[in-house]
């Protein structure tokens, strides 16, 4: 049994992935760990998900290295093979939004200060525990879901990555493409939808019609889009998500752009831009609509009907205070 585990995308941050494989024995001697208590593997897109269950059952701690998205499918894995309670799950960000890595406390430290920093720090890092939710009863919900502009946007990006629109892979670059694929999907809104959510402290369902809306946005964790944070007193391990319905530009630009301002942006949040604590909810949407989730694109793969329900906690690994 490995103490760490190390599953490492390497096409991720304009491929430091490979980088941080190529230092990992180096780093890991220095803190004194012997070859035989860990182990490091470059993910793979075929057979992914025996890669993932083999490393969740040789090993106590997981570490994920790449994007939220790299972590998801640590998570869906974890869920479906009822390792949730017996591994914990440590992350190295090297995607563009990194909004989980940001919420743990480990995205400033590893730009600041690098990452023989990072994995000193999250080797003898504690862990806390966290959310996780399912959709459809297929997919884990780690970070956020959404249908909407912010989704179709993303379906463009990974689209213009899949066809060569983009030539690079650094994250600037990435983010660049970014705001460009924004103002090229701005005037885009849900063409039909309705929310129906079992909201705290209530038996009743509270039910709002989405259609026209620019987005609905559905967080476990308090950032969005690389940062942004549209929800009121978001809490990771609480048992509840927070579902925010933007019904217009305006309101989209202020969760972006000033949600994490003092002051204000809890004003904007608690009397602009309303903010629901629920328990479970259903989307009913366009068939073709655009949704995405933890930063990857489901658009066409979970249907009309959505159902987002709590599945179970695990441990994650963080240096936030």
């Amino acid at each position: 049994m490995y103490k760490f585990f190390f599953l490492i995308n390497p096409v991720s941050g304009g491929g430091q992935g490979k980088v941080i494989h190529k230092f990992l024995p180096e780093i890991m001697e220095s803190m004194d760990f012997k070859s035989d208590e860990w182990k490091s593997e470059f993910t793979r897109k075929e057979g992914m998900d025996e890669q993932i269950l083999t490393a969740l059952s040789s090993t106590e701690t997981l570490v994920a290295v790449g994007g939220d998205g790299t972590v998801s499918s640590v998570l869906s894995i974890m869920l479906e093979s009822r390792f949730a309670d017996k591994v914990q799950i440590g992350l190295i960000p090297l995607g563009t939004g990194n909004d989980l890595a940001r919420v743990l406390g480990l995205y400033k430290p590893f730009v600041d200060k690098g990452l023989l920093y990072l994995v000193r720090r999250l080797l003898m890092a504690k862990s806390r525990p966290f959310d996780i939710w399912t959709v459809n009863g297929k997919y884990a919900l780690a970070n956020y879901f959404s249908a909407g502009i912010d989704a179709r946007i993303a379906h463009d990006f990974n689209q213009d990555r899949a066809t060569g629109v983009i030539s690079s892979n650094s994250v600037v670059a990435n983010k660049l493409h970014y705001v460009k694929r924004f103002f090229a999907d701005r005037a885009y809104y849900l063409k039909r939808g309705r929310i129906s959510m079992k909201v705290q402290n209530s038996d009743h369902e509270e039910s709002v019609d989405l259609t026209g809306h620019k987005t609905v946005i559905v967080g476990n964790i308090p950032s969005f889009a690389s940062g942004a944070n549209p929800f009121f007193k978001s809490n990771m391990a609480d048992g509840y998500l927070e579902v925010v319905c933007v019904p217009n530009m305006l309101n989209f630009l202020l969760a972006i752009a000033v949600g994490n301002i003092p002051v204000v942006g809890y004003i904007m949040k608690k009397y602009l831009l309303k903010s629901h604590k629920v328990r479970s909810l259903q989307l009913d949407l366009a068939d073709d609509e655009y949704i995405q989730l933890d930063g990857e694109d489901l658009s066409g793969k979970v249907g009309e009907h959505v159902t987002i329900a709590f599945a179970s906690q695990v441990r994650m690994l963080t240096l936030e205070e």
